[in-house]
């Protein structure tokens, strides 16, 4: 069993308390997806996120072919983490943690996420090719989209910080 994780982090020019209205709302994960990625909420993201949430959208990730996706809010702790699961959809495991922190000027967003493919043999063949560019491409989006909505983050005695992306065998 092969378990890939991803790890990205983003510093923003804005509060704890900014970051965490917007991550807290559902409604704004279709903000920083990219438009090709049809994506669509069916339900579950009328509320701020709780434990137990489910939310249930349509996600069309590659090749025109539309998925059910659904996810829940398995943990929440407010102003500083969330957890998120699959619970139905296209990985044999998702498990995606979001932390924010306070950080001088701003705020960091970390995410890690731990995956796992379907198909076995197939499934680890078809990760260098297609799902590793692909999530890799779909965060670069988010950095971008965040860094519209907020602005770019500079330290207070530095100029830019660089967003990295690691994917761990």
């Amino acid at each position: 069993m092969k378990i890939y994780t991803l790890k990205s982090k983003q510093n923003l020019p804005i509060s704890v308390e900014e970051a965490w209205q917007f991550l807290s709302d559902p409604r704004n994960l279709k903000t920083i997806t990219p438009d090709y990625m049809g994506f669509k909420i069916l339900s579950g993201a009328d509320r701020p996120m709780y434990p137990g949430q489910l939310i249930q959208y349509i996600v069309t990730p590659v090749a025109g072919i539309k998925t059910k996706w659904v996810t829940e809010i398995t943990q929440v702790r407010d102003h500083e983490f969330f957890i998120d699961e699959q619970r139905f959809g296209p990985y044999a495991l998702w498990h995606h943690k979001h932390f924010i922190k306070e950080i001088p000027g701003g705020v960091e967003m970390e995410d890690i996420v731990d995956y796992k493919l379907p198909m076995g043999f197939l499934g680890r063949l078809a990760h260098p090719i297609l799902v590793e560019p692909k999530l890799k491409e779909i965060f670069d989006y988010r950095r971008q989209k965040l860094i519209e909505l907020y602005g770019e983050y500079s330290e207070p005695d530095t100029q830019n910080q660089t967003q990295k992306h690691d994917i761990l065998n």
